[in-house]
């Protein structure tokens, strides 16, 4: 159950970069400066997401395909439609699994140890705090005029057996981000669609909120 809340987690993480929430300040070497001077910074962020996860032992790769939206100062929604409708919603103080209009599962970040784990690094990009950053995750990337690209590696271990290493590039939005888990398993989900502003978000998208 938790795999499935750690694909928008990733979604989260790297759309704060892309939202330029990251402080500009960093050391020498880290690429995070010239990406977020590259990236727009729109409050509101919508678009269509598919994603293809390749499991160890099956020879098929399991596809979905839906909608994201990104609230700056309120979280992320991640609506999948095909193969199977559901819809979950990450704010600061919980994950949130809908199904229909029902509430399945509720994580709260004061019970759930790892909600409040993976909440600190998601709202500590909110805050502008690189230090987090930097103290989760090993930073490795580069960036030219047009085009950027970026590798996480989690420090911690049991952050790094949940998610692995994610790599993540694009240009003016994020367009790929790529997932290896440590058992093997890789997941790839690739953005478009991409459209900004209050106009973005349907009224039921937003009522979620």
């Amino acid at each position: 159950m938790l795999k499935i809340k750690l694909f928008p987690v990733v979604l989260f993480l790297s759309l704060n970069l892309a939202l330029g929430l990251v402080s500009p300040q960093a050391k020498a070497g880290n690429p995070v400066p010239a990406i977020q001077n590259m990236l727009a910074k729109p409050k509101v962020l919508c678009g269509r997401f598919d994603q293809t996860k390749h499991l160890i032992g099956m020879k098929k790769p399991l596809l979905s395909n839906g909608r994201f939206c990104v609230i700056a100062g309120k979280g992320v929604l991640w609506r999948t439609l095909q193969p199977f409708p559901n819809t979950l919603r990450l704010t600061r103080d919980e994950i949130v699994h809908f199904q229909g209009e029902r509430v399945a599962m509720r994580l709260e970040a004061k019970q759930e140890p790892v909600v409040r784990m993976i909440n600190s690094v998601l709202f500590s990009l909110l805050s502008g705090d690189l230090s987090q950053l930097e103290t989760m995750f090993e930073v490795e990337g580069n960036a030219d005029a047009n085009s950027w690209k970026v590798q996480l590696k989690a420090r911690e271990a049991a952050l790094a057996k949940a998610i692995g290493v994610i790599a993540l590039d694009g240009a003016a939005y994020v367009k790929n981000i790529q997932m290896n888990e440590a058992s093997g398993d890789r997941t790839v989900i690739i953005f478009s669609e991409i459209k900004t502003g209050e106009s973005a978000i349907t009224a039921e998208e937003a009522g979620l909120f």
